[in-house]
């Protein structure tokens, strides 16, 4: 029987300024499309305002890394000027009930701003998100169960993709509902690949696919996160020196100790813990996409693995890990 949680769907880096933030990912590589932003009028017969989160992603056939940001009521200047605002529109008794939610979503990116820029979403692909929801109830992890929203497909597929996800929420009396302690985790339903194909899935760094996720735990609490990780994944994972690695199909998670990071990523020091310190593509030519990185004038490291990667400190708060594709 497969597991109901094979892949990872998609990574999320949570950044101030998106316009920073899509520069940033074009100097590594990847070709981003403008952002979408939700808008709605303030008044009657106003102009539709941007409001709640911005986003965009780098796109793979089965994943993509997604850029989002929060947007502060009456403040777009970290958006480009080429964002495609998308008003919003329904009957009265569902807007308010969306605005709502995309008013939470802006206050959990917010939280976790306030924890630091970076990585804060890992989102796992499942073929099987009813399934999942079940399995995890019987486990006793806590989740807002399978939601259903709907939005506009890429140019050349379907005008409409429905998106079917689960978050998992946080323990304790402070925890806020759809996040854990390192940021947004749960599960979306597998991407549809006539959808996905066509958006840009072509990248000047030659990247093909989104392979491994990196999390790091205080020493201490390496037992607990890696229990919790286990529960959620329906899986063990495995020893591989000072780390412990979920297999997944074609991709990986990957949990460290702060103590351990050092060995994993040299030079790399978490701004908080627990936290999702780095993500890795697979691409074509490892050797290519190093010299594009040094020529657009970006610090290229090498782990003891052989892998290249950008330090968190010149990315935006998250390290961008390339490893050469299988």
């Amino acid at each position: 029987m497969g597991h109901d949680t094979p892949r990872i769907h998609h990574v999320g880096h949570i950044v101030e300024d998106m316009a920073q933030a899509i520069s940033l990912y074009e100097r590594l590589g990847f070709a981003v499309p403008p952002p979408s932003c939700p808008a709605m009028s303030r008044r009657e017969g106003a102009a539709p305002e941007a409001f709640g989160a911005a986003n965009t992603h780098a796109d793979f056939p089965s994943s993509f890394l997604e850029l989002v940001t929060r947007v502060k009521e009456g403040d777009v200047t970290g958006l480009p000027a080429d964002t495609h605002l998308v008003p919003l529109e329904a009957p009265a008794e569902v807007l308010s009930l969306l605005v709502e939610r995309i008013g939470e979503t802006s206050a959990n990116l917010s939280a976790c701003l306030d924890r630091f820029q970076g990585m804060h979403i890992l989102m796992f692909s499942s073929p099987a998100i009813d399934a999942a929801a079940e399995r995890l109830t019987a486990a006793g992890v806590r989740h807002g169960g399978v939601n259903t929203v709907r939005r506009a497909a890429p140019e050349g597929a379907d005008s409409v993709e429905t998106v079917r996800y689960l978050e998992i929420d946080g323990e304790g009396p402070d925890a806020r509902p759809g996040t854990v302690a390192e940021g947004r985790v749960g599960f979306v339903a597998d991407l549809d690949p006539d959808v996905q194909g066509a958006r840009r899935l072509n990248h000047p760094n030659g990247a093909v696919g989104l392979v491994e996720a990196t999390l790091c735990a205080a020493d201490a609490d390496l037992a607990a996160v890696r229990q919790r990780y286990e529960t959620y994944l329906g899986r063990p994972a495995r020893q591989e020196g000072p780390a412990h690695v979920f297999d997944l199909d074609g991709a990986a998670l990957r949990l460290v100790t702060f103590s351990g990071l050092a060995t994993a990523l040299p030079g790399e020091r978490p701004p908080a813990l627990p936290a999702f310190v780095a993500c890795t593509v697979a691409v074509q030519d490892l050797a290519l996409a190093s010299d594009l990185l040094r020529r657009n004038g970006l610090p290229v490291h090498e782990t003891p693995s052989g892998d290249m990667f950008v330090p968190a400190e010149a990315a935006l708060g998250t390290a961008v890990v390339f490893r050469t594709a299988p």
